[in-house]
This record gives C-alpha cells, sequence and structure tokens, in this order.
C-alpha cells in the first residue's frame, strides 16, 4: 500500500511536468518544420502562364512594363549603357483590375519562372518563420534566374513598421528590405508586388532601389472594357444580336474582374435556357444580375408593392426633369437580393469630372423616391435607407474634400483630423446638411409639378412590374428634359427633410 501511495504521489508530480515539456517540445519542432516545409514547395508555378495578348484594357500598364519584359530577357543591353534593371515594380489599384494576371503576362513573356506568394502567408506566430520563408523563396528565384517572384497583397506584411503590434510582421518586412537590397549582384530577378493600399505600405518598401515602379491599374475605359469583352467571349459562340460595345458603355466604373463575371454568368443564362449561342438578352441578364444579385422571393403585397412603385418612379422622374435620365436602363420592383426594388442606372459615357451643379442633381435624384413617397402618402418609409447613405456620402465629399460648401470653398476639412474646432464640425455639419435638405425640397417640387408623369410610370410598373430604356423614355416624352443647372443649390427653397446620415455608396439605385 505504501509504494502504491508512492507511486500515485509521483505520478501527480511528475506527470503534469512531463506533458508539459512533451508539449514545448512538439511546438518546438513545428515551428522549426514549416520554414523547411514551405521551402521544399517552393517551385515555379507552370500553371500560371498568361499570353500577352490575353491581357485586355491595360495598355498603359503593359506599356510600363515592357521595361521588365526587356530587362528580364536582354539584360545585357542595358548594362552596356551602366544602367540596372528595375528591382521591383509594385502594382496599386482596385480589386479585380487585374494585377496578378500582369504579373503572370509579364513571366510569360519574359520566359522567367514565376513564383507566387500571398504576404499573408509570411506571417506566423512562430517567431523567425516568416523571414524564413523569404530567405528560401528568394533563394529558389536568384537558383532560377531570370525569374519573378509576385507578392499577392503586399500591404499584409507591409504595413508601416514601429507600431509594436506585431513583431513578427516587422521581422518579415525586415527581411523582405533585406532580400531586395542584394538584387543587385543576384542577376536577373525582379520583384513585383500587388496591393489595393499604397497608403499603408512602409516608406522604406518605396524608395528608389527597391519598388522603382509604382503603376497605378485602374479600372478600364470604354476602349478597354470592349477589349476585355471580346477576349472573354472569345471562345464563346455569340449570336449575332450580341451587342458587346453596348455592353461596354453600360459598365463604366467596372473592372476586369466584373466583365469576366458578366460573360460568364451569361453563358451560363444561355446554357440554362438550351440554347445554341449567347444572345443579347443574356448578356443583357448578366450584367443586372452581377449588378445587382439574383431575383429574390421575397414576397409583397399590393401596398407594399405601390409604396416601392411610387419610390422608383420618382428616382426616373427626377432623373429625367435633371437631365440625368440618358442612364437610365431599368426600373423595377422585382425584388433582387435584399433590394425590393431599384432603378437600373448605366450611363453610355465615361465622366471623370462633375461640375457642383451635376453632383446637387445627382443628390436630388437619389432622394427622388423619397420625394415621391412625401407626395402621394404625405409621409415616408424606410425604403430610402440605401439612397440616404449615399446622400450622406457624396454631400460629405462635396464638403469635407472638394470644397463646394458656401462656406468652405477653397480648401478640405479632413473628417479624421482631431484637431478641428467645434466650431468648424458644426460648419461642415451644416454645410452637408443644407445640400442636402435643399436637393430633397427641389426634387419634391419636381415631383408634385409632374404628378401625371409619376402616375403613368407608377401604372405601367404596377401592370408589367419591370420598365425598360425605351418604355421609360415613351411614357416621359410629353416631360421636357431639363438639365444639371437645373438643380443648383441657388434655386433651392428652405429646408424640408432631414436625411438620416450612413455611409455607402454605389450603382443600381435601389429601395433596401
Amino acid at each position: 500500500m505504501e509504494i502504491l501511495a508512492l507511486l500515485r504521489e509521483a505520478a501527480l508530480t511528475w506527470l503534469p511536468i512531463l506533458l508539459l515539456l512533451a508539449l514545448v517540445y512538439l511546438m518546438w519542432r513545428a515551428a522549426a518544420a514549416i520554414p523547411r516545409t514551405r521551402a521544399e514547395a517552393v517551385r515555379p508555378d507552370a500553371a500560371s502562364s498568361v499570353p500577352w495578348d490575353k491581357v485586355a484594357g491595360l495598355d498603359e500598364a503593359k506599356e510600363e512594363l515592357r521595361e521588365v519584359v526587356d530587362f528580364l530577357r536582354d539584360p545585357e543591353r542595358f548594362e552596356r549603357l551602366g544602367a540596372r534593371g528595375p528591382k521591383g515594380v509594385l502594382l496599386y489599384g482596385p480589386p479585380g483590375t487585374g494585377k496578378t494576371l500582369l504579373a503572370k503576362a509579364v513571366a510569360h513573356e519574359a520566359g522567367a519562372a514565376f513564383y507566387a506568394q500571398s504576404a499573408s502567408s509570411f506571417v506566423e506566430i512562430f517567431g523567425g518563420a516568416g523571414a524564413a520563408r523569404i530567405r528560401q523563396l528568394f533563394k529558389a528565384a536568384r537558383k532560377n534566374a531570370p525569374a519573378i517572384v509576385f507578392l499577392d497583397e503586399l500591404d499584409a506584411v507591409g504595413g508601416q513598421r514601429g507600431t509594436g503590434l506585431n513583431n513578427e510582421r516587422d521581422q518579415t518586412l525586415n527581411q523582405l528590405l533585406v532580400e531586395m537590397d542584394g538584387f543587385v549582384a543576384s542577376g536577373r530577378v525582379v520583384v513585383i508586388a500587388a496591393s489595393n493600399r499604397i497608403d499603408v505600405l512602409d516608406r522604406a518598401l518605396l524608395r528608389p532601389g527597391r519598388f522603382d515602379r509604382q503603376i497605378f491599374v485602374a479600372p478600364p475605359d470604354l476602349a478597354g472594357r470592349k477589349a476585355i469583352l471580346a477576349v472573354h467571349t472569345r471562345t464563346k459562340p455569340l449570336a449575332a444580336d450580341a451587342d458587346l460595345e453596348l455592353i461596354a458603355r453600360q459598365t463604366a466604373g467596372l473592372a476586369g474582374a466584373d466583365l469576366e463575371n458578366i460573360c460568364n454568368e451569361a453563358a451560363i443564362y444561355a446554357g440554362r435556357r438550351h440554347a445554341e449561342r449567347i444572345e443579347h438578352r443574356d448578356l443583357d441578364w448578366a450584367l443586372e444580375r452581377v449588378l445587382t444579385g439574383l431575383a429574390s422571393r421575397i414576397a409583397m403585397g399590393d401596398s407594399e408593392k405601390r409604396v416601392v412603385a411610387y419610390h422608383e418612379a420618382g428616382h426616373a422622374l427626377v432623373a429625367h426633369l435633371n437631365g440625368r435620365s440618358d442612364g437610365l436602363h431599368r426600373i423595377t420592383i422585382v425584388p433582387r437580393g435584399e433590394a425590393l426594388g431599384y432603378v437600373l442606372d448605366l450611363p453610355e459615357i465615361d465622366r471623370h469630372i462633375s461640375t457642383r451643379d451635376e453632383l446637387v442633381a445627382e443628390v436630388m435624384m437619389l432622394l427622388g423616391g423619397r420625394a415621391a413617397e412625401e407626395v402621394v402618402f404625405g409621409s415616408v418609409s424606410n425604403a430610402a435607407g440605401s439612397d440616404l447613405e449615399r446622400v450622406t456620402e457624396l454631400t460629405r465629399l462635396m464638403v469635407f474634400d472638394w470644397g463646394m460648401g458656401e462656406t468652405v470653398t477653397s480648401r478640405t476639412i479632413r473628417a479624421t483630423d482631431y484637431a478641428l474646432s467645434e466650431e468648424t464640425k458644426r460648419m461642415r455639419d451644416a454645410e452637408q446638411a443644407r445640400i442636402a435638405d435643399r436637393a430633397y425640397a427641389r426634387a419634391v417640387d419636381h415631383v408634385a409639378e409632374n404628378r401625371d408623369a409619376l402616375d403613368r410610370i407608377v401604372t405601367a410598373l404596377l401592370a408589367s412590374e419591370t420598365l425598360d430604356r425605351a418604355e421609360i423614355v415613351e411614357l416621359l416624352r410629353d416631360v421636357p428634359m431639363g438639365t444639371a443647372a437645373s438643380g443648383a443649390i441657388g434655386a433651392v427653397r428652405a429646408r424640408r427633410g432631414n436625411p438620416a446620415s450612413g455611409r455607402s455608396a454605389h450603382r443600381p439605385r435601389a429601395s433596401w
């Protein structure tokens, strides 16, 4: 009995210690194995070859990257003149614009090995693991030069150092900086990185000698969108009525990934119909599907449907009266996603500059739905939630960033500037409210003065649930189209509403 008691006591004393030591040993083995395992997996990505001619709509970026291709193909041509090739190229811009595609195309065009890594994969809880992976990645690239090292989402590891929030990330970034500085003696190896947030990157990354080229990859223009659509429909059978140019005109602001998705959705929809070719109605359906989501099964009663119809008709009527109806593509009260109805606004020209009057006209158009509710029903509903969010965002930009207020006309007022006085904060809030409230009052006047046209649109909507552009034009044929200047702040009467605040902005206009 005494022996058993001693054994029990020894087990209770030493077993926890032995278990703890075993756990520490296993963690040590795991931490030591991670860099080695990843290093063994560092191989060129052979499946990522993208021909140069498949990269459409990015002519300016391709021209900038031509130097990288030439350097990797024939470095002696530059070295004879005492020039060195670029060490790094940073591609930045909105998501889906083709940054990864460009990097793959450069590697293919130059005949270089392509090593792709997400920057987030370098950050681990184990100290030194990320730095070890960086070393192994660049060691493999030097061994197989000429090579492209592609780092996606660089901001995951390349943010400003010294915050004290992630020492492992800082160590990884330090190792990346060291490896890039060593490229002078290492031959034909170029780093291409992609990021959506160049503003958060560490300055040491952006200096000459590391990322020598910084190329903004913007959403394509009209010609670029036409070229992208042509590339993605090259292997798809198109019917004679499939108008890619019209789709390109109606997709201003969309990125290449969105356009590819539209082509794919059109093919799926045509296949669902057992069609032999993709018709224009398939492309049109796909465009609406990508912008607004799938049709919803939300059931609405007659009274709710009537409210939604007047709301959407109000948007369309105010847009027409402000001279902005050229982009009205469709009005519907068929629910899609979370929207109970929407006006699909697809202008056919790219706009890069807007005047103050045009922006005010946009605010009026956004508030046209709520204005119609007030005129017809004497009260308003919660259908204008997304409209009010976008009004708040647009008026915020007008006052804070673009100096378009009445008292703030030659400087910006940043919302994140905590040094602002209370007087300045009150002034900027009053400026923003003044623009929105006066625009709402003007929208109410527009709707009240053209009630007959509003009722015509609603009657047609309740009968067919969806109105296309030709039907909208016919319903508004006897209503003179105005201009953006007719919605100028100076012509607006006193305040009538108090739009709620929020943040969001995207097409199409929808009732949520």
